[in-house]
C-alpha cells in the first residue's frame, strides 16, 4: 500500500470531511416510523433490502393522496457517502408535481446496514426490493416507474434498469457507464479521484474486506491483480449490460460535466451511442456532481429541470417536447449557452490535424509544470470563473516536456468532442507513463488547459518503437482568433499514478510511413 496511498487518503479525507459533516447534520432525521398509509408529506421508513439488509429511506407522496389513484414512482439511491436526506428538496418538487418518491441510503453507508458493495449485485437487488416495497406500501403505479440519482445513485439506477424491466425511465446524473475507463483509463490509476472515493467510504461507510483489497491492489500498482480488478469493475459497469438495458427499453437521460475528474465524459458519450431506446445526453462545465449541486438545495437547476421533464414525458405521458428536441445538448466552457446536435458524432463534425513532427526525447519522473490541476477544485474554478489550469508554454522545460504548436488561427476555433493523439514512442524501460495536454495558447504564451489524458504501458521492449493512440477527455472549448493550440506531453501529473522507472527516457518520433499528429474536433461553422 505504501506511504503514497496514505498521503492520498489523508488529503482525500480533508477534501470530503466538510461535506460529510454538513451532510451528517442534515442526516439527523426523525426515527423511522411505521410503514403504511398514503397521506402526503415525508415519512422516514426502514426497507428490507437484499438478504434482509435494512435500508434507511424516506417517502414523499403528493399532497391529497388518499389511495383512490396511483401515481408514477421515482426511486432515488443516494450518492457515495451522502445520507438519505440528500434528495429531499427534489423529492418534494417531484411529489408536488404528482410523483411518489422514495429516496434510500444505499447499503454500507450511514444508518443503512451491510457493507459497501460498489454497485455490486446486492446493490442492484436492493433497488428492486425498494421498488417492491413502494408498490406494496405507497400509491405507486407499477407501470410507471423511474429511477434517478447523482454519481453513485446514477450508476445504481442504470444497473437497476438493466436488471429490472419494471424501470421505464432513468436519469443518471454525473454517473458512470464504464467504471474501469473512469478511474483506470489507459492503464493509469486516477489517484486523486480514487483517494476521494476511498476517503469518503472510510468516513461515512463500512468498506468490506473485498473493497479494502481492491483499493490496496489499485494504489499499489499490483499488476498481478490487474485482470481481477478489471473484471471486478466490469461487473459494476452499466456498459457491460447495455444489451439488457436496450432490450428492456428504458428511456435513458445522461448528464455529466466536461471536467468530471471521477467519471470522465468520454465513457458516457460512448455508452450513449450504444443505447437504442429513447435517450438524451447533456454535458456542462464543472466537475463531478457540481452541475447538479444547487438543485439538491432546492435552487433552480437546469439538470434537475430536465430530469423532471424527462420523467413527465416518459412516466406521465406529457407532450412537453422533450422527445422532439435535439437529444445531444452541450454547453461550452468558454461561452455558455446550449448547443443541440442530433447525435454524438455530429458534435465534432469537422477535424483539423496538427502535425507532431520531428524527434523529441524527454526525461521522466519530474513534473514539467503542465498538469491537469487538482481534483474538484480546478474544474469548479473553470465552471465558475472560466479559469482552467494554466502554464507558460515557452517556459516549460524541454528536458521534461515535449511541445508542439499550431500556427496562429485567423478565426475562432470551437473545439467540440474528443481530440485524439497518434504518435510513435520509444522507451528506455519496459514500463512508463505519459500525459498529454492540449492548451489554448495566447499571444504572450500563456496556455489555458483545453483537455488532457494519461497513458501507461507495460511489457514494452526497451529501444523498440511502438504506436500510441490516445483519446483526450471530451470537451467544448472556444479558442479565440489569434491564439494557437499546443500539445504538451510530460510524464508526471498529481492526478495520476505514474509508472516511469528512475532514469527512464521517452522519445517521440514521426516516421514518414506513420506520421504523428493530434486530431482536433471542431464544431461545424
Amino acid at each position: 500500500m505504501g506511504s503514497g496511498r496514505n498521503a492520498l487518503r489523508t488529503s482525500a479525507v480533508g477534501a470530503v470531511s466538510a461535506t460529510l459533516i454538513a451532510a451528517a447534520g442534515l442526516g439527523s432525521a426523525p426515527a423511522a416510523q411505521a410503514a403504511g398509509g398514503t397521506g402526503g408529506g415525508i415519512r422516514f421508513v426502514d426497507i428490507a433490502g437484499d438478504g434482509g439488509t435494512p435500508l434507511k429511506a424516506n417517502v414523499v407522496t403528493p399532497a391529497g393522496a388518499d389511495g383512490t389513484r396511483a401515481y408514477p414512482l421515482v426511486v432515488l439511491p443516494t450518492s457515495w457517502g451522502l445520507p438519505q436526506v440528500e434528495y429531499l428538496a427534489q423529492a418534494q418538487k417531484l411529489a408536488n408535481s404528482g410523483y411518489v418518491v422514495v429516496g434510500y441510503n444505499v447499503r454500507g453507508f450511514w444508518q443503512s446496514g451491510g457493507q459497501i458493495e460498489v454497485a455490486g449485485p446486492p446493490d442492484t437487488a436492493d433497488a428492486s426490493k425498494v421498488i417492491d416495497w413502494a408498490l406494496a406500501n405507497t400509491p405507486a403505479d407499477p407501470g410507471r416507474i423511474g429511477m434517478a440519482g447523482v454519481s453513485y445513485g446514477a450508476g445504481i439506477s442504470l444497473l437497476a434498469a438493466a436488471h429490472d424491466r419494471r424501470v421505464k425511465a432513468v436519469a443518471a446524473l454525473s454517473g458512470w457507464a464504464d467504471l474501469i475507463d473512469s478511474i483506470y483509463s489507459n492503464r493509469t490509476q486516477h489517484a486523486q479521484a480514487a483517494a476521494v472515493l476511498d476517503g469518503a467510504g472510510l468516513l461515512a461507510g463500512r468498506p468490506g474486506p473485498e473493497l479494502q483489497q481492491v483499493f490496496s491492489d489499485f494504489f499499489s500498482s499490483n499488476l498481478s491483480k490487474e485482470q481481477s480488478l478489471i473484471d471486478w469493475g466490469r461487473k459494476r459497469s452499466p456498459a457491460t449490460y447495455v444489451d439488457q438495458l436496450n432490450k428492456n427499453g428504458a428511456a435513458v437521460f445522461l448528464a455529466n460535466a466536461w471536467g468530471d475528474t471521477v467519471f470522465s465524459p468520454n465513457q458516457y458519450a460512448r455508452f450513449y451511442e450504444e443505447l437504442t431506446g429513447p435517450k438524451r445526453l447533456e454535458f456542462r462545465p464543472g466537475d463531478h456532481a457540481t452541475a447538479e449541486l444547487t438543485g439538491l438545495f432546492g435552487l433552480p437547476n437546469d439538470v434537475w429541470t430536465d430530469t423532471g421533464r424527462w420523467f413527465d414525458h416518459y412516466l406521465k405521458g406529457e407532450d412537453n417536447g422533450v422527445d422532439r428536441e435535439q437529444p445531444v445538448r452541450l454547453t461550452s466552457r468558454s461561452t455558455g449557452g446550449y448547443e443541440g446536435y442530433p447525435d454524438w458524432k455530429s458534435v465534432g463534425a469537422t477535424t483539423r490535424k496538427i502535425a507532431l513532427g520531428g524527434t523529441t526525447t524527454i526525461r521522466t519522473n519530474v513534473d514539467s509544470g503542465a498538469d491537469g490541476g487538482v481534483v474538484f477544485l480546478s474544474s469548479i474554478l473553470d465552471q465558475l470563473t472560466r479559469t482552467p489550469p494554466m502554464a507558460s508554454i515557452p517556459l516549460l522545460p524541454r528536458t521534461w516536456a515535449a511541445v508542439w504548436q499550431s500556427g496562429k488561427y485567423t478565426s475562432g476555433q470551437q473545439v467540440r468532442g474528443t481530440a485524439r493523439v497518434h504518435t510513435t514512442v520509444t522507451a528506455t524501460k519496459e514500463s512508463g507513463t505519459l500525459v498529454a495536454y492540449l492548451y489554448d495558447v495566447g499571444p504572450l504564451g500563456l496556455g489555458r488547459l483545453v483537455s488532457n489524458a494519461p497513458y501507461t504501458f507495460h511489457g514494452r521492449t526497451p529501444g523498440k518503437p511502438f504506436g500510441v493512440d490516445l483519446e483526450l477527455f471530451s470537451t467544448a472549448y472556444d479558442v479565440p482568433a489569434g491564439h494557437r493550440l499546443a500539445l504538451v506531453v510530460d510524464t508526471v501529473d498529481p492526478l495520476y499514478i505514474e509508472h516511469n522507472p528512475s532514469g527512464a527516457q521517452l522519445t517521440f518520433s514521426s516516421p514518414e510511413h506513420d506520421p504523428s499528429y493530434v486530431t482536433v474536433p471542431l464544431r461545424e461553422q
